[in-house]
């Protein structure tokens, strides 16, 4: 069953003149080590930096969530699979959210032209009723 879906568009001039004016502390702040480390090495590192961070918004929106609604950005991480395709790996508050939700797999697409970056996320139910926190007292259990 279908739990959440997102999508988030970024401009990646606007990542690059964020990470100018801030540096290694906006990315510090945002991404984890490893994500830093991909995008990097890369020969235009804003392009990667600016989809990654339209994946943390699309998984925010999936969720129903905003910055600052308990959710940190570098606790949603993207890494690549050894085939290359793109997946979500959760940390803390995100994975304890989604395993509270009864969400079992996440579904990850990014793309990005010379000017944007676009993620979708959609998160699938594992059987169990999906729950926010606004069931987190439920009487019957």
């Amino acid at each position: 069953m279908i739990a959440g879906i997102g999508i988030d568009l970024v401009e990646i001039a606007r990542i690059e003149r964020i990470a100018t004016r801030w540096g290694d502390a906006f990315h510090r702040r945002v991404f984890t080590l490893r994500e830093i480390d991909a995008c990097s090495e890369r020969a235009r590192p804003a392009i990667h930096f600016a989809a990654r961070f339209a994946v943390k918004e699309a998984l925010l929106k999936s969720l129903g969530l905003g910055l600052g609604m308990g959710v940190r950005l570098h606790e949603i991480e993207t890494v690549n699979e050894r085939d290359g395709r793109p997946t979500l790996l959760l940390h803390a508050n995100a994975l304890w959210i989604l395993e509270r939700r009864g969400i079992g797999r996440t579904h990850l697409t990014i793309t990005h032209t010379k000017d944007h970056a676009m993620a979708v996320v959609v998160l699938e139910a594992d059987g169990r009723r999906p729950r926010g926190p606004e069931l987190d007292a439920d009487p019957y259990e």
